[in-house]
């Protein structure tokens, strides 16, 4: 990618925009009166970003931030584009040439991953990390000892509490269905656990895995057609940018849906239960703020979230003639009617 034709793929905002930051004919260095926070990820591949997406990732990034006190063009600057990693590991070096921002701010695992292929030493901030450890972002969740840090929001036992769920919304269901996105960190250890848990209750399982958003739709009808009585919905970023998508075929199939995340449950689908994304992006505020106090991100410890979010959607319930359990109904954090 030329220097030209990256300087006009960029996405900038307020005083960080322009002129300020690239001189002609060779590369200015921004005089900077405040720290530059990028903030990059991407939607995946033939994705079109779903504007809930974006309000939830980087709106609740920026809300915070200024529950630390930052500001916009006040006391903090921040460059924004959600697709600066279309074409990965060559754009990020390019972002961290040009504008060698303070931080680097990413979305989820992938995101991290192209940006510690780029930088050693600019901080990285993920609110949304899975086996960080495996894929060498990070030494221990205790002790992270690189430039890596943040949020894993993957709790170990919660699939076997969503097929629990799924138990109290279906109780007679005997074949439960997994639709998988096995080429994200986060998938393989839901599976692991999802089968372990569905194998202590003797109920039987049925897998399919959807790689792309293309593959969604065929998934989930072949769920439908091995008779599966309830699907549960892996927690990975391609299936969570396909929410609507997931929520309107599986109300088509006739099929009750189980998730990990609220955002699934907004857009059609029937219950969820696990960590809340909005505070996961709300809490990276901390680690920046702490990072630009002077604490290295190898010294701030990986957080796990405390609270965990149960949500039900009663017009897809009455949709697919489902009874919600009055006892479910009186601890669900969330109603969708």
């Amino acid at each position: 990618m030329r220097r030209r034709e990256f300087i006009g793929y960029l996405g900038v905002f307020g005083a960080a925009a322009g002129s300020t930051l690239f001189g002609r004919g060779s590369i200015a260095q921004p005089a900077r009166k405040r720290p530059l926070i990028a903030w990059a990820g991407a939607a995946p591949p033939g994705v079109k970003l779903p504007q809930f997406i974006v309000d939830l990732a980087f709106g609740n990034f920026v809300k915070g931030l200024s529950e630390f006190g930052y500001e916009q063009g006040r006391n903090i600057d921040i460059i924004r584009r959600m697709d600066i990693f279309r074409d990965r590991v060559p754009s990020i070096e390019e972002m961290v040439a040009l504008l060698k921002p303070d931080i680097i701010a990413v979305p989820a695992t992938l995101e991290a991953v192209a940006a510690r292929n780029a930088t050693s030493t600019i901080p990285i901030v993920c609110p949304a990390l899975a086996d960080a450890v495996h894929l060498g972002l990070i030494a221990s969740e205790a002790r992270p000892g690189g430039n890596v840090t943040g949020i894993e929001p993957y709790i170990a036992g919660l699939p076997t509490k969503q097929i629990e769920l799924a138990r109290e919304i279906v109780p007679k269901a005997r074949r439960v269905g997994l639709l998988t996105n096995m080429n994200d960190p986060k998938g393989p250890p839901q599976v692991g656990d999802l089968r372990a848990a569905c194998g202590a209750l003797s109920l039987s399982v049925v897998e399919a895995d959807a790689s792309t958003a293309q593959d969604i739709p065929n998934a989930l009808a072949a769920l439908a057609n091995e008779g599966v009585e309830v699907t549960v919905v892996l927690q990975t970023s391609l299936l969570l940018n396909m929410s609507e998508q997931i929520g309107a075929i599986a109300l088509e199939k006739r099929q009750p849906t189980v998730f990990g995340y609220r955002e699934h449950v907004v857009h059609g689908g029937l219950v969820s239960y696990g960590v809340d994304l909005r505070w996961c992006y709300r809490r990276a505020g901390y680690f920046v703020d702490k990072i630009l106090r002077g604490a290295h991100p190898g010294d701030l410890p990986i957080e796990f979230p405390s609270k965990l979010w149960l949500a039900v959607n009663l017009k897809t319930a009455k949709a697919l003639d489902v009874a919600v359990p009055p006892g479910l109904l009186a601890r669900t954090d969330e109603v969708i009617e």
